[in-house]
């Protein structure tokens, strides 16, 4: 397994070993023993998964404290441009993202840590993610931010007029107005 960094710290993308043969592939996804040898030692506490079909566009999605979520985020089938907006206010890179395809073939994950609003966007003709977070979900402490905000001007890999946006996803504030409390 090999992490690489991004220009957030603490953001990172993780290139796993992939053993390939004449039957298929293996990996391990998650082991717990190897992420803290490289010192990522975070305990997972729920899996989610979502299935959905191209020019879905989910998030911007952050729990605050005491309920903040770390998410280790990877696809099992399709592609998805992945994005993490950093909401630490003492943070150098404060309202910066990073974005990155993610696919089935890659098995690149993104491991995003607490402090920072989470979304993609499908470029597939559908995608399923599934991502692991190390505190249970508490409605009370979400937020969010509009994924089409001029301020951090996101590049989500397709053309925002024909995204597919939940009601609650277009209600959300822009990221001068969203409660952080990171």
């Amino acid at each position: 397994m090999n992490i690489e960094p991004t220009f957030i710290n603490d953001l990172v993308v993780l290139t796993l070993d992939v053993f390939e043969d004449e039957r298929g592939y293996f990996f391990e996804g998650y082991n717990k023993n190897k992420f803290s040898a490289l010192g990522v030692d975070i305990d997972f506490v729920q899996d989610n998964q979502s299935f959905s079909q191209k020019g879905t566009l989910r998030g911007l999605h952050y729990q605050n404290p005491p309920f903040a979520q770390t998410k280790l985020v990877r696809v099992l089938q399709g592609e998805i441009m992945d994005v993490a907006v950093d909401l630490r206010k003492d943070s150098p890179t404060y309202g910066k993202h990073f974005g990155i395809k993610l696919t089935a073939e890659n098995k690149k994950q993104l491991l995003v840590p607490q402090g920072f609003a989470h979304g993609f966007s499908v470029l597939s003709a559908t995608a399923v993610v599934l991502y692991k977070c190390d505190q249970f979900y508490n409605k009370q402490s979400e937020g969010g931010i509009r994924y089409d905000d001029a301020t951090l001007n996101i590049d989500w890999g397709m053309d925002l007029k024909e995204a597919i946006v939940s009601e609650k996803d277009l209600v959300l504030p822009s990221f001068a107005d969203c409660n952080s409390a990171f």
